[in-house]
């Protein structure tokens, strides 16, 4: 016996929200998206053409399709076609992939996928599923919608760059001692702008012309021969001149594109080279990418950004002025790990936002070594007189202050040094373990009084019980968001590219994980 089947039975269609479960994701992504205010919407609405998809069935569906792991926007049309929940969340309409992947790489899909950061943010407090006591911060390296052999370096094209405005500046003087073109007046002596080398184009031209007029004019088969043996030089000038102008301009693009950056894909002009984890063959290959930055608290990336620099030193300060200004209050407790420890950006938490740095430095592990507290070569543990403003080295000799000094990095912050030197090394038996400075020099201590004070509230603030606490939970809150990105909804690599259209992915991801661990525990 067999329970009832007929394919040539007319049935009525149902409500497919009857068909899904009563916590499905679908339904977290229907109020998500409808808690957005209606403000952010005004920038599609158009007064002409035909009407066109409302954004927030458009933006459900692409998140929809994100959680399932779909982001191909022809998979996502399809998906449209035989998923119940993509079915209820489009209410029977049928976008093509090409108006899929044109609204999701839109300028103003950016500032709906903030709205859904803040109100889904909004919905964790009221859930009390985050306490808002602490951020915690970490990057990670995706990789670009780029080909691995598409790069350009910027010491390369320095290079090239020298070495034309040395061939260029030869020509030039080539040119005048052989009086083909008169001296043109420089902006600059040590390069040709491309105007100026446009110039020297159009009077080698204008010689060239020249020379065929008197060709043309000439009847005699001797003088003409002689005039095309003149004018072969010139030939050759306008040509390499013409390939200095279009080499000058590509440069210049190049210098462009390059910003404050080492590299970038011919590809994907936004995205740089870095070294990969994902580095399978183990020989430090290099690969275009973004820096993806992150905030969690609970699990949860409440706010995110880009950045083309590999290491997240310089990443911290931006990131949380853009949290500042489009996502949320930054809480009292900033916690990362020690890429992100310097004096700059100490310096910007503790004074100018007057939050608590729950960040280690680059030597904080070490120092808590036993071997690193008993070894009587680092100048930490060297003895130091208030009073005379000396250090003791292990030779029992005083290092005594010579001089201030000021170093100034690439972002223009400045840190104030104090020189100690040592009276006298000569003799001394401990000297190749203490320093490397050439016999007859003393040793030299540089001390950023600054630095220490930072380190020491650092180590203060790690020895607290509740904040030490607090710093443990950065493995367990920020990591996690990382392995469910890559390993469980599998998005490793961009499918668009431009950093204005990989951001806007980039968001969607994010909220898919969060969307994905909202639904698991309700």
């Amino acid at each position: 016996m067999f329970k009832n089947y007929n394919m040539n039975q007319i049935v009525l269609p149902l409500d497919l929200e009857l068909k899904l479960q009563n916590n499905d994701i679908a339904f977290h992504i229907h109020h998500l998206v409808e808690s957005i205010p209606r403000d952010a919407l005004e920038p599609f609405l158009r007064n002409e053409g035909c009407p066109a998809y409302h954004p927030r069935m458009m933006l459900k569906i692409i998140l929809c399709a994100y959680t399932q792991s779909v982001f191909s926007g022809r998979k996502i049309e399809a998906l449209l076609k035989d998923s119940i929940r993509m079915m209820w969340l489009a209410q029977g309409y049928e976008p093509s992939y090409r108006t899929i992947n044109r609204f999701r790489v839109q300028s103003e899909v950016k500032d709906l996928i903030r709205q859904c950061f803040v109100q889904f943010r909004c919905q964790l407090v009221e859930e009390k599923l985050i306490d808002q006591e602490a951020i915690f911060i970490d990057g990670t390296k995706i990789e670009a919608n780029a080909n691995k052999f598409t790069f350009v370096w910027k010491k390369s094209i320095e290079k090239y760059h020298q070495g034309l405005i040395k061939k260029s500046n030869e020509l030039y003087n080539e040119l005048l001692e052989k009086e083909i073109i008169p001296e043109i007046e420089r902006e600059s002596g040590e390069l040709l702008s491309l105007e100026e080398l446009a110039q020297m184009a159009r009077k080698v031209d204008d010689v060239v012309t020249e020379y065929d007029k008197n060709i043309e004019a000439s009847s005699d088969v001797a003088e003409r021969k002689a005039l095309r043996s003149e004018r072969k030089y010139p030939k050759q000038v306008r040509k390499q001149l013409l390939d200095f102008i279009l080499r000058t301009q590509k440069y210049q693009r190049d210098f462009e594109i390059f910003d404050t950056r080492n590299s970038y894909s011919k590809t994907d002009h936004d995205a740089t080279f870095m070294r990969m984890k994902d580095d399978y063959m183990k020989n430090g290959q290099l690969k275009a990418g973004y820096n993806v930055q992150i905030a969690t608290e609970g699990q949860y990336a409440l706010a995110y950004s880009l950045f083309p620099n590999p290491t997240d030193t310089r990443t911290l300060i931006p990131f949380l002025d853009e949290i500042e200004e489009n996502y949320f209050k930054l809480p009292k407790h900033i916690v990362a790990d020690a890429g992100y420890g310097s004096e700059q950006n100490y310096d910007d938490i503790l004074s100018k936002r007057k939050r608590e740095a729950l960040i280690t430095y680059n030597m904080y592990l070490k120092e808590q070594k036993k071997k690193s507290k008993q070894n009587e070569f680092n100048p930490d543990n060297w003895q130091y007189d208030e009073v005379a403003d000396a250090y003791t080295c292990p030779n029992q000799q005083r290092l005594i202050f010579k001089y201030p000094s000021v170093r100034t990095d690439k972002t223009g912050f400045k840190r104030e040094f104090k020189i100690y030197e040592c009276e006298d090394c000569s003799g001394c038996p401990f000297r190749s373990s203490c320093t490397k400075a050439k016999e007859g020099n003393n040793r030299k201590l540089m001390v950023n009084e600054k630095w220490e004070q930072q380190k020491e509230y650092v180590r203060a603030k790690l020895s607290e019980e509740k904040t030490s606490a607090i710093y443990r939970k950065r493995k367990i809150d920020v990591e996690p968001v990382f392995g469910f990105l890559k390993a469980n909804l599998r998005f490793t690599r961009f499918s668009v590219r431009g950093k204005s259209k990989v951001e806007n992915e980039m968001g969607l991801a994010l909220m898919a994980v969060n969307l994905r661990k909202f639904t698991a525990i309700s």
